[in-house]
């Protein structure tokens, strides 16, 4: 028990950071410390089990992603772009994914924990895990493979020509 009380502290003591736990706090009477371990452990229910994983899987891999995008439009160093352009191609992938084969997505077990992982692994700036995958394996494909360009450029001639 003295263990679990030890990290309590260590976690009250990084969430002492945030103004409006405290404001939480003060409000409803109920440690910071506790109020996050419990909401935590209610999206991981919800995420697990509950109707709602589709919202929160599609909030999460929106919200934090869109607020750095906006950031690196702002900023005049253009590193992170492609970071951020990949991960919006694989948000949209899902997107397409889903309303397409959603029926049978229903029958994964897991799914949207799965997809909600992966996303966060995408869009965290400790794995940049869309800019791994476009420096392994999306950069050398497209290079190869010019037949986005080539389709571009075949649209282009028949709506000229039609």
């Amino acid at each position: 028990m003295d263990q679990v009380q030890d990290k309590l502290l260590v976690l009250r003591s990084k969430l002492d950071q945030i103004p409006a736990l405290q404001q939480a706090e003060e409000k409803t009477k109920v440690p910071k410390e506790y109020l996050v371990v419990g909401g935590g452990a209610l999206l991981i229910i919800l995420l697990f089990f509950g109707t709602g994983a589709g919202l929160l899987c599609s909030l999460v891999g929106f919200v934090y992603p869109a607020f750095q995008s906006l950031k690196c439009i702002e900023d005049k160093n253009k590193g992170d772009d492609v970071q951020w352009l990949v991960y919006w191609v694989i948000f949209s992938f899902f997107g397409i994914l889903e309303s397409f084969a959603n029926f049978l997505l229903y029958w994964i077990p897991f799914y949207y924990a799965f997809k909600l992982a992966f996303l966060m692994w995408a869009f965290l700036p400790q794995t940049k895990g869309a800019k791994f995958l476009y420096d392994s394996f999306l950069k050398d494909f497209l290079k190869k493979e010019n037949r986005i360009e080539s389709a571009m450029a075949d649209a282009k001639k028949v709506r000229t020509v039609g």
